[in-house]
């Protein structure tokens, strides 16, 4: 029987720079994957713009970072749950559904936050 070989790990940086590597590649594909993580990336955009050109306040900035990264990171994951349940399950299965119909939910409630935000910032401007 032969010894179970331990795998070396790479040296610290240049484990951070694959792993660094890997989430871009996540985010690529999530992008190039995804009709809504492009509309949703169209979005801020417009948002960054109108951002400029009403001239919003720092704070209001930090808000739009956060809800816009937490609905990008949300698309993002729920592309690679989508990926992942298709792999375990190339024919339809009811859970992995559900799993998928649960993951678009929450992008769904960051996405109406996100929306609601934008509205509460830039009507007043308007």
């Amino acid at each position: 029987m032969d010894p179970i070989e331990i795998k070396k790990r790479d040296p610290f940086f240049i484990h951070q720079i694959k792993s660094f590597g890997f989430a871009f590649e996540g985010v690529y594909y999530s992008f190039k994957k995804g009709t809504h993580f492009k509309i949703e990336t169209t979005a801020l955009l417009l948002v960054i713009v109108l951002g400029f050109v009403y001239r919003i306040a720092t704070f209001e900035w930090f808000i739009i970072i956060l809800i816009s990264s937490a609905v990008l990171g949300s698309e993002a994951i729920n592309t690679g749950l989508e990926e992942l349940g298709d792999v375990l399950h190339p024919e339809h299965h009811p859970r992995i559904r559900l799993a998928k119909h649960c993951a678009a939910g929450g992008v769904l409630i960051l996405s109406v936050a996100a929306v609601i935000i934008g509205l509460i910032i830039f009507l007043p401007k308007i």
